[in-house]
C-alpha cells in the first residue's frame, strides 16, 4: 500500500491543509493579556509623555497670568480655580492627543483591531453577532486550499 500526493505542474508535491486547519496570519484570536499590556502601555505613556507635562505647563502658564495681573484671581478662592481648571483641561487635551498613539498600537496586535468599529461588531441583535471576522487569506493559504488548475490529482491506493 501506498499514498501519492497530488502534484502540481512542476512536479511538487501539493499538501493539503488538515481539516480544522487554519492560515496562521488570519488567526482571529487575540490574546486578552496582549490587549491589557497595550492599554497598560498606553495609559502610563499618555500620562506620563502628554497629560502631565500639558497640565503643569497649563497651570504653570496660568499662573504666571495670574501673578503678573493679566488675569485677576477670585476674590473668595484666590488662584487656586482658575489653576485647577488649566490643570484639568491641560490634562484632558495630554490624553485626548496621545489616542493615534495608542490606536497604532492596537493596529500592530492584528487585523482584527485595524479595522475598526463596524458592522457585525457588538452584541447580538444590535447590529452585531457579537463578535467580528477576518477574512484574510494569506496566498500560500490559498495555494493549499485550492489545487492549481495543472495539476493532476493522482488517486490514493489502499
Amino acid at each position: 500500500m501506498s499514498t501519492e500526493a497530488p502534484q502540481n505542474a512542476e512536479g511538487e508535491q501539493q499538501v493539503k491543509p488538515k481539516a480544522g486547519w487554519t492560515c496562521p496570519i488570519s488567526d482571529k484570536h487575540i490574546h486578552r493579556e496582549d490587549v491589557k499590556k497595550v492599554w497598560k502601555e498606553c495609559q502610563e505613556e499618555s500620562f506620563w509623555y502628554r497629560a502631565l507635562p500639558l497640565s503643569a505647563g497649563s497651570m504653570a502658564v496660568t499662573g504666571g497670568l495670574i501673578y503678573s495681573g493679566v488675569w485677576k484671581q477670585s476674590k473668595r478662592f484666590g488662584p487656586v480655580p482658575k489653576l485647577v481648571l488649566a490643570g484639568i483641561l491641560g490634562y484632558a487635551i495630554g490624553k485626548a492627543s496621545y489616542i493615534g498613539a495608542c490606536r497604532e498600537k492596537f493596529q500592530k496586535l492584528g487585523p482584527e483591531f485595524s479595522k475598526g468599529f463596524g458592522p457585525g461588531f457588538g452584541p447580538p441583535g444590535f447590529g452585531g453577532h457579537g463578535h467580528r471576522h477576518c477574512h484574510h487569506v494569506c496566498q500560500e493559504c490559498q495555494k493549499l486550499e485550492k489545487p492549481e488548475a495543472g495539476a493532476v490529482a493522482t488517486p490514493t491506493q489502499t
